[in-house]
């Protein structure tokens, strides 16, 4: 029951699909409609989609994107290090500095901004936050019978 408009792709009110989210904001594009940037700087997501105007302020991303960014270059690169130094004839050590560090630099920076956009994806998709239209319960102040009790 994944109805898409054939036109614009942005799917009917109400139903979000969280994979195709995921995937548009991994390739810094609105998760809604996949065609307006997610990203205005770097690492600073717009407020509000260019192109279908969304709104897209509500993401608590916070220190997430780091920590998948630094699992996938480490599950990348590790095993080739290992190998190597395995290996009958490992490389010098300085060789080590001018291939592994450039690589793992690049790969961070390169991988930083769509794992943000997908976690922004994953969120919206989910309608976890902000993006939520009865509003984020985080903001709400706990009912009187959930709270702990005074010490």
């Amino acid at each position: 029951m994944n109805s898409l408009t054939p036109v614009a792709g942005i799917m009917s009110k109400g139903e979000r699909s969280v994979a195709d989210a995921m995937w548009k904001g991994f390739r810094c594009r609105c998760p809604h409609c996949g065609e307006g940037k997610l990203f205005g700087a770097f690492l600073k997501p717009v407020d509000v989609c260019a192109r279908c105007d969304e709104k897209l302020d509500g993401h608590r991303s916070d220190d997430l994107p780091p920590y998948v960014t630094i699992m996938i270059v480490g599950h990348l690169l590790v095993p080739l290090v290992l190998a190597n130094e395995m290996s009958a004839n490992p490389w010098p050590l300085w060789f080590h500095f001018a291939v592994w560090l450039p690589l793992t630099l690049a790969l961070s920076l390169g991988l930083m901004q769509p794992v943000k956009g997908a976690i922004i994806g994953l969120q919206w998709g989910l309608r976890l936050h902000g993006y939520d239209p009865r509003g984020d319960f985080h903001s709400q102040p706990l009912p009187a019978a959930a709270r702990p009790p005074a010490p």
